[in-house]
C-alpha cells in the first residue's frame, strides 16, 4: 500500500499531529481555559482529516485506477466504497 501514498508527506503530517497532541497534554497540566484545549483538539482533528485526504487520494490514484484497469473493476468499486465509507466516520 504503501506506494500509493505520498509517504514522506504523510510522515510529515503526522509529526506536526504527534507534536500538536503533546501540546495539548501539557496545556492540560498547565491549566489552561478549557476553551483553548478544545481549539486545540479540533485543530488535530482537522489536521488528522487532512492525512485522511491524502490516503484517500492516494487510494484513488493509484489502488482504484489500477484495480479498474487491470483487476476486478467490482471488487476495485466494493473496496472504495469501505474507504470512503471509512473515511467519513473519521469526522
Amino acid at each position: 500500500m504503501r506506494q500509493c501514498m505520498d509517504a514522506e508527506n504523510l510522515h510529515r503530517r503526522l509529526k506536526k499531529i504527534i507534536g500538536q497532541v503533546q501540546a495539548i497534554d501539557r496545556m492540560v497540566d498547565e491549566d489552561v481555559p478549557c476553551e483553548d484545549i478544545l481549539a486545540q483538539i479540533n485543530a488535530a482533528k482537522a489536521a488528522l482529516h487532512g492525512c485522511g485526504k491524502v490516503v484517500l487520494e492516494g487510494h484513488i490514484d493509484h489502488c482504484v485506477r489500477d484495480g479498474i484497469l487491470h483487476g476486478d473493476p467490482d471488487k476495485t468499486i466494493e473496496s472504495f466504497t469501505k474507504a470512503v465509507e471509512r473515511f467519513a466516520n473519521m469526522g
